[in-house]
């Protein structure tokens, strides 16, 4: 699927230190409240930068595939085997009041979400990568997604 994305921001060779700074620069970047989608192959540091953008201690969701903190909801859909079990996730009663909701592989239900969140939410997607020589460093990009043309 090809989304109309727009770059707000890129951090080259962020190191898992520097979240907090990136998390920071994203809420003043953001129009709330929003769906921010964290793409990356596994192991890149999604559920980590969750747990900064939390300011708490956040659990990898993928067990229970949604976690609840302050003013946000954290979901990993790595297990979901298709869009259809959205539908028993409840997600608009999770998002009552939240201000964020970070979905970890959730770009390819993009579509689907559509229907199941507020549409006063904006949409970003932070993409993860991993920078050629560098295992501890990623490079992250930042979007806006335009859910009208995409």
């Amino acid at each position: 699927m090809s989304l109309h994305k727009n770059l707000i921001k890129e951090w080259k060779k962020v190191l898992e230190s520097d979240y907090q700074y990136v998390v920071n620069e994203i809420k003043g970047e953001v129009e709330g409240p929003s769906v921010i989608f964290l793409e990356g192959p596994v192991g890149m540091g999604k559920t980590t930068f969750a747990r900064f953008f939390s300011g708490d201690a956040v659990l990898s969701p993928t067990y229970s595939i949604i976690c609840e903190l302050n003013d946000m909801i954290h979901a990993d859909f790595y297990r979901l085997e298709s869009a259809q079990e959205l539908i028993e996730l409840e997600i608009p009663l999770y998002l009552e009041r939240k201000e964020f909701f970070l979905a970890e592989w959730g770009v390819k239900y993009f579509r689907d979400l559509l229907n199941y969140v507020p549409e006063h939410f904006h949409y970003y997607t932070l993409e993860f990568e991993m920078p050629e020589g560098s295992e501890a460093k990623r490079n992250l990009q930042f979007y806006q997604i335009d859910p009208l043309l995409s």
